[in-house]
């Protein structure tokens, strides 16, 4: 017999009687099992399995099963100092007062009435004793999944869900049922099959009075297992606070190793909500929001602006094309190849003193030079250089990365793209994780270090060895150590004087056409550090629509950036 709980094997026999033409079973409630007399009745009940632990890399608990709250006001035991309950409550549990007394005057309820005002995790039991010192408040708890940095840490942990019934079809025999939840996004779902565990089920025999007499079958439960994250909470928590307010992402990670110290996205959501469970105007809220809290930033790609121009003198100064003392002849801050380019040139923002060569070019940002090393390192030695360095390729990763792309078809058809490329702009888009992989070969003598996220992973390994000559790193690790000390470098205001900074900076206009005021500029600054005493880090930072904000472009994210540092 096939049964929740296993194969029950079972020998007996079962008489059959012939009355006239029929053939007749001597029925007794034994043909179902032994041991079952006429009395008794048959049970089967579920052995709840733990879901498995997210843990940062100290073993701080990120996610676990824990006790959920559903937060209620008695309106009638508000007291006399309702409106300042009131106000306490909505600081507390993070709703407004208005909603409060929306649901307070609700047509149904009457002074004894219990108002459920939000469900919220709650493994913290200061904050259940603050609630119940206000009069009128009444918590009820379930079981569910808690998210302790249920905002900071949404786009990595994800969330988890009840199981639909659809889902449930096509997870026939694989321990799911009715009752389970499954993870739906971040690591929740990348780790689904280590995590979740499999509730254990019990059949077993009550007499009439209800007591146990027989076990029939069990399968014993299986608790999911811990997953330990690279993620060092504490940055993560002061990363995402500079970002709070944006529109933009940070990925910070260890260069030498490729451990994920840190994965923000902003706007963000709080993953608890989803584990209580939204209501249809909840999802439609979050849904609907243009600033897109649910899109997780870090995953996506952009147009990275001057961030590439460093990639291009590795790629250049690897191929023998260009050397340290390069230098290309242009006087104007406006230059094209010849007249076939028509009316297109290539612009740039500051004209500088002295040669114009590779680290110069790097310090100022200039986007004529990087224009010209493209050109010259030619489409198809540029191309298959981008692809050595995993453009248009996945990246092993639990979360799933979208490819960078160097080209919206399959290659940089038009030399005016191939020049704007060189500079960051064209087709170009990169994924922020994987730019941060590339930017880890200018910190570790030309090696492409592979990122990674899961701690039990722990080893170092790459994407590419050979990324740039060591050559070529050491002259562009110098160039963006000045872009940071010189005191024309365009991210002077990143010099800290106990830390050593190789960066560099860039913005990404988003414009369709001159005439467009609505697609915004990217700011960002990417960077590493070189003489950290307690370990050296990687960060590349963006904010969308730096044009709305006071510093302008990218300096905006740097001192974002030091406030971290």
């Amino acid at each position: 017999m096939s049964t929740a709980a296993g194969t029950i094997t079972l020998e007996k026999t079962t008489n059959i009687k012939k009355e006239g033409e029929e053939y007749k079973i001597e029925w007794a409630s034994s043909q179902i099992f032994p041991q079952l007399r006429e009395t008794d009745k048959v049970r089967i009940s579920t052995i709840k399995a733990t879901r498995g632990k997210i843990l940062d890399r100290n073993g701080v608990t990120l996610a676990e099963d824990g006790q959920i709250s559903s937060v209620g006001i008695v309106p009638g035991k508000l007291g006399e100092n309702k409106a300042s309950s009131i106000a306490q409550i909505s600081k507390i549990v993070g709703v407004s007062e208005e909603y409060i007394n929306t649901q307070i005057s609700a047509e149904y309820v009457k002074d004894d009435t219990f108002v459920p005002i939000k469900k919220v995790a709650m493994n913290a039991t200061e904050k259940k004793e603050e609630l119940l010192k206000i009069p009128g408040v009444m918590i009820n708890s379930v079981d569910g999944r808690v998210y302790q940095y249920g905002k900071e840490a949404a786009h990595i942990t994800g969330y988890v869900q009840a199981i639909s019934q659809e889902i449930l079809e096509q997870k026939q025999g694989q321990g799911y049922n009715s009752n389970s939840v499954i993870g739906k996004t971040g690591i929740e779902s990348a780790c689904e099959e280590e995590i979740r565990g499999i509730d254990g089920v019990e059949i077993y025999i009550i007499d009439e009075e209800g007591n146990r007499i027989k076990d029939i079958a069990k399968q014993d439960k299986k608790d999911g297992k811990d997953i330990k994250l690279t993620i060092d909470i504490n940055l993560q928590k002061q990363a995402y606070q500079q970002l709070e307010k944006d529109k933009g992402f940070f990925v910070i990670m260890e260069p030498e190793t490729g451990e994920m110290l840190a994965l923000v996205s902003t706007p963000t959501f709080d993953a608890n909500d989803f584990a209580v469970g939204l209501t249809n105007a909840q999802w439609d809220e979050l849904n609907n929001d243009t600033a897109k809290p649910l899109y997780t930033r870090f995953l996506q790609t952009y147009c990275p602006g001057s961030t590439f121009k460093p990639i291009t003198a590795g790629i250049a100064l690897t191929t023998n094309t260009i050397n340290e003392n390069t230098t290309y002849s242009y006087n104007n801050l406006s230059w094209q190849k010849d007249e076939s380019w028509g009316d297109y040139h290539v612009t740039t923002l500051t004209s500088y003193a002295g040669n114009k060569n590779v680290t110069n070019a790097l310090i100022h940002s200039d986007n004529i030079f990087f224009a010209q090393a493209a050109l010259n390192i030619g489409k198809d030695k540029y191309t298959e250089s981008l692809q050595n360095l995993g453009f248009n390729k996945e990246i092993d990763f639990p979360l799933s990365i979208k490819k960078s792309q160097y080209s919206n078809g399959e290659a940089i058809e038009r030399e005016i793209k191939l020049a704007d490329t060189g500079y960051g702009q064209g087709d170009l888009l990169v994924n922020p994780i994987h730019i941060a992989s590339i930017y880890s070969a200018f910190a570790n003598e030309g090696k492409m270090v592979k990122p990674y996220l899961l701690y039990d992973d722990k080893k170092v390994s790459y994407i590419n060895e050979n990324a740039f000559s060591k050559e070529a790193t050491d002259i562009v690790k110098n160039a963006l150590i000045q872009v940071v000390e010189s005191p024309t470098g365009t991210a002077n205001d990143m010099k800290m004087s106990n830390i050593q900074i190789a960066g560099k900076t860039g913005t990404a206009e988003l414009k369709q056409s001159s005439d467009d005021t609505e697609s915004g500029t990217l700011g960002w600054f990417n960077c590493f550090t070189t003489n950290r005493a307690n370990g050296n880090l990687l960060i590349v930072g963006m904010v969308e629509n730096v044009q709305n904000n006071s510093s302008g472009g990218s300096h905006y994210v740097i001192q974002k950036i030091r406030n971290i540092l």
